[in-house]
């Protein structure tokens, strides 16, 4: 199938448990799509240039094995940094708990579980082979996404034990161990930006992915611990989520000798650009703070054999990007010279745990684990019920699995008020060298136009004029519409950065004067006319000599993508892929309309001193304060009920490993006035110590009720 047919169809592929197998039912293998607008073509092109991008550059500066291993490591180390896993956890007791035995012909099961963390309980099953002589092989199994709805939590291991089963009637030992999400301890979740609106993840840095591969080194510590285990030949495998979970793995533990990953990983072209995201859960994803692409986490099981196992018509790991990551990953084991280590496998079928895919992964091991290439003469079936293989007889009271995303990654503690100036300057400048290296690393070039405008305008109403600007921005030309007050002198020009409730209370207010040029520039629906709000913008910049700007960033207003909620939620999760954040991205839409404005103040006249205030409220004040932190002349921020924590927004990758909203407060502060106008005040005492600590001026920082909120 065409990458274009990939789109068209799983643009309409999403269901509730998207990590599952297979589409829903009677969903077509593809459907006409409906028309895009021009907005979401302009999106899909901006998706389609970033992953380029990141694609093109993907292991190209590798041309020889000392090149790779001189990176080798320090890929290792960021990959664990974006699984949230640099510095490694401390390795704690397991506290391992047998709490009973299967027995059969062939193999014992023994049913434990253990604590990868204080707290984080992972439940598994060991099969250990009958009349063991000597220690044997060993295989990690690692679930996906799959479990038998019995009414008793079994876990995911239930539904996999013939992968288990086959392994220990063939000679080896095989741990099996539950996902986070459908182990034996409920409420944890893989879900928490494709359904749950946990945008701070992004922000935490956190993805549970990190948790699943935490899970498996831990899992290995075990196995290496047991006396049946030769801790030298151990392998590992999974199907779908379980596939990806031994990518990760493996990718950071060298003691997988050998990985078989069965659909488990394609590359950033089908994940973005051919929507295959919206068929994944978060745990298949990095937080991908150095913008690799996927093919880069493989790269690091090299030269160790791996099998890459793929169907041929599953439509969320689809053939185009397997190729293509294969393709990447064998350059690496051409440099080795180890290219007989490296297998290909695609089989026909769907997104399905078929026979076809088990038995050639299952030579594989027996290839490089046991030295035989012999036929497979069992076939992988399960054997035991579910109540033979539940490890836990009731959930622990401590346990974290549920809320694993608030502590897995830690978060910066309060900043200590700097005691002078030398110490603020070391403080500063640490937040502001993480932001650009792990915030805003996907930010583009500081070379920028901001001279490629265009005025449509002005028109005059009762006294007031009004312009449309036309003005670029990274991801396309959006508009910023300056209100004015006729021959006014102009003393201040105020940005207001509008969310969508702002740009439609903008629009309400335009139109009692200026609906005809809104209809020429903006395709929607137009609010239904505010008088009463175009009276008080009319006084306020006619008696204030304020000219007012407002600006939408991308996603907003005018420049808004697909209204469907899901459609939205996808568009955002795909940025975290490309190394950004929606957020963040708009932090640099606002610095281009910060740099426009200087251009409207330059025609205001230079013989005066005009002064600029940025203004905007809730999640949106905490991307203008960012904005401001990068362009110089701001004199002045008004902020709304701008919110305590990046917990509540604005999602800034990896922000919370380091700082939160007070720390960027006093950074702005020390360039600008800033006044906080907050529903609730609490939460701001740091930025007003460091003021006053600093001897700044006392109109740097303040604190005003929301009601007092300037107009218009």
């Amino acid at each position: 199938m065409s990458s274009t047919l990939y789109r068209m169809a799983f643009a309409f592929l999403v269901c509730a448990r998207v990590c599952t197998a297979t589409p829903p039912p009677g969903a077509p293998a593809s459907v006409a799509a409906p028309p895009a607008t021009e907005n979401d073509q302009r999106l899909a092109k901006y998706f389609e240039r970033e992953t380029a991008d990141i694609a093109g550059k993907c292991l190209t500066d590798v041309k020889s094995l000392d090149d790779w291993k001189a990176k080798r490591e320090l890929y290792r180390q960021q990959l664990a940094e974006m699984l949230g896993l640099w510095p490694m956890p401390p390795r704690t007791d397991l506290k391992v708990v047998v709490t009973g035995t299967t027995q059969t012909p062939e193999f014992t099961v023994e049913r434990l579980y253990y604590q990868s963390m204080p707290g984080l309980y992972v439940t598994a099953n060991l099969y250990i082979p009958r009349d063991l002589k000597a220690p044997a092989p060993a295989i990690l199994y690692v679930c996906g996404h799959s479990k038998k709805e019995t009414g008793i939590i079994y876990g995911s291991k239930d539904h996999y034990q013939h992968h288990a089963a086959w392994f220990a009637r063939n000679g080896y030992v095989c741990m099996i161990i539950d996902t986070l999400e459908l182990g034996e301890v409920p409420g944890a979740t893989h879900h928490g930006t494709n359904s749950l609106e946990l945008w701070q993840w992004f922000s935490r840095g956190y993805t549970p992915a990190g948790v699943e591969a935490w899970n498996g080194i831990r899992a290995l510590d075990y196995l290496c611990s047991r006396p049946e285990v030769d801790a030298n030949r151990i392998g590992m495998t999974g199907r779908s989520g379980g596939g990806a979970y031994t990518w990760w793995t493996a990718a950071l533990d060298e003691r997988v000798k050998v990985a078989v990953p069965v659909s488990g990983m394609t590359d950033l072209q089908n994940y973005v650009v051919d929507g295959c995201i919206e068929g994944h859960c978060d745990c298949m994803f990095m937080v991908n703070t150095y913008r690799w692409d996927f093919p880069q986490v493989a790269a690091l099981l090299a030269p160790r054999p791996l099998l890459i196992a793929n169907n041929d018509k599953d439509w969320i790991f689809p053939l185009d990007g397997v190729f293509r990551l294969h393709d990447k990953v064998r350059n690496i084991y051409r440099l080795y010279g180890a290219e007989k280590n490296l297998g290909l496998l695609i089989t026909e079928g769907p997104h399905k745990d078929t026979q076809d895919i088990q038995v050639p992964a299952f030579r594989w091991f027996n290839r490089f684990l046991k030295q035989e290439e012999g036929p497979i003469d069992k076939v992988a079936v399960p054997m035991l019920k579910g109540p033979e293989l539940k490890a836990m007889p009731e959930v622990p009271k401590d346990e974290i699995n549920s809320k694993i995303w608030e502590s897995f990654v830690p978060t910066a503690p309060p900043p200590e008020v700097p005691q002078s100036a030398e110490a603020w300057k070391k403080q500063r400048d640490g937040w502001m060298a993480q932001l650009k290296e792990k915030s805003f690393a996907g930010w583009p070039s500081e070379q920028r136009q901001v001279a490629g405008f265009n005025v449509i305008g002005p028109s005059i109403f009762e006294g007031v004029t009004f312009e449309a600007w036309d003005i670029r921005s990274e991801a396309g030309v959006v508009q910023l519409y300056l209100v004015d007050g006729e021959n006014s002198k102009h003393n201040e020009v105020t940005l207001k950065v509008a969310d969508e409730a702002g740009w439609r209370r903008f629009l309400a207010m335009a139109r009692v004067g200026f609906e005809g040029e809104l209809k020429n520039k903006v395709h929607e629906a137009l609010p239904p006319a505010d008088r009463a709000g175009f009276d008080q913008l009319k006084k306020f910049v006619l008696s204030t000599h304020t000219a007012v700007a407002w600006y939408a960033p991308r996603g907003i207003g005018a420049d808004a993508w697909d209204s469907d909620a899901k459609k939205q939620r996808h568009i955002r999760r795909r940025f975290p892929l490309l190394g950004q954040t929606l957020d963040g991205m708009r932090v640099w839409d606002v610095r281009a309309a910060i740099g426009h404005v200087k251009v409207m103040k330059a025609g205001f006249g230079a013989e005066r001193d005009v002064r600029l205030t940025i203004a905007a409220q809730d999640s949106m004040a905490g991307v203008a304060l960012y904005a401001s932190l990068y362009e110089p002349g701001v004199t002045r921020l008004n902020l709304l009920n701008l919110p305590r924590s990046h917990r509540e927004g604005p999602d800034l990758l990896n922000v919370l490993k380091f700082m939160d909203l007070p720390a960027a407060v006093a950074m702005a502060a020390e360039r600008s006035k800033v006044t906080l106008y907050q529903s609730q005040p609490e939460g701001w005492d740091y930025p007003a110590e460091a003021a006053k600590k600093l001897a700044w001026p006392a109109d740097r920082f303040k604190l005003a009720p929301a009601k007092d909120w300037p107009g218009p």
